[in-house]
């Protein structure tokens, strides 16, 4: 047993945590921070897009083809890409951030309205709804729940790719997880490492469940249509 402590010691520090708790809450706040902007103006961008894809549907394969070429980039590669145009700045990792997160909001929202009951839209119509009306008050809401599954997913995805930017000089969790990997072998550095990732995934779990329970309030008839 107290080998196995030694051990422990020897790999993680907890002195280390407690000594900078103030600093990982900072990096964990700021992780959070680039990946509620990255996601918000992945919708606006995304519902845009989408709203073109509705109204003219041959426009929808060009859109998700070339969302798609943004997605299978490489991360490191779209921001090397990037820096000798937008530098080392927040700009340069909302750039690709943002990208990655228009194919799955795109697609979703397209697969979203695309679900509503032909027989709902035409009531609606015979009720005297315009085509913003019948989008924005029927068309849209009825589609949140794949909506917000498309956003749950880009979220978490997100919050992956944010660790990548420490490479940029942002990253909010990612600058230990850098870090770690230049002290590797002390345990201050396998500490930082382990920290980085644990807290990152625990917000991603947490951003998860918060979304689910968004869905929840946003879509009442969801839940109790599951329970019919």
């Amino acid at each position: 047993m107290i080998h196995l402590a030694q051990a422990s010691e020897g790999f993680f520090s907890w002195e280390w945590v407690v000594n900078h708790l103030d600093e990982i809450w900072a990096r964990t706040v700021e992780h959070l921070m680039l990946t509620a902007i990255a996601v918000a103006v992945g919708m606006l961008i995304s519902l845009g897009l989408s709203l073109v894809a509705l109204r003219y549907r041959w426009t929808y394969s060009p859109i998700t083809w070339f969302t798609g070429i943004l997605y299978t980039i490489p991360s490191l590669a779209l921001f090397a890409f990037l820096v000798p145009i937008t530098g080392l700045s927040i700009l340069t990792a909302q750039i690709g951030l943002v990208s990655y997160t228009l194919l799955i909001l795109i697609r979703n929202t397209v697969a979203g309205i695309d679900g509503v009951p032909a027989a709902t839209v035409e009531s609606a119509r015979g009720m005297g709804y315009t085509n913003r009306g019948l989008f924005f008050s029927v068309e849209l809401p009825l589609a949140l729940p794949v909506i917000i599954a498309g956003i749950r997913i880009a979220a978490v995805t997100t919050i992956g790719l944010v660790t990548v930017t420490a490479l940029i000089g942002q990253g909010g969790l990612g600058f230990f997880i850098l870090r770690g990997l230049n002290l590797f072998y002390s345990p201050i550095g396998t500490t930082q490492i382990v920290v980085g990732t644990v807290v990152s995934v625990a917000l991603a779990v947490a951003v998860d469940l918060a979304l689910v329970g968004v869905q929840h309030l946003a879509t009442p008839w969801s839940r109790r249509k599951a329970a019919a």
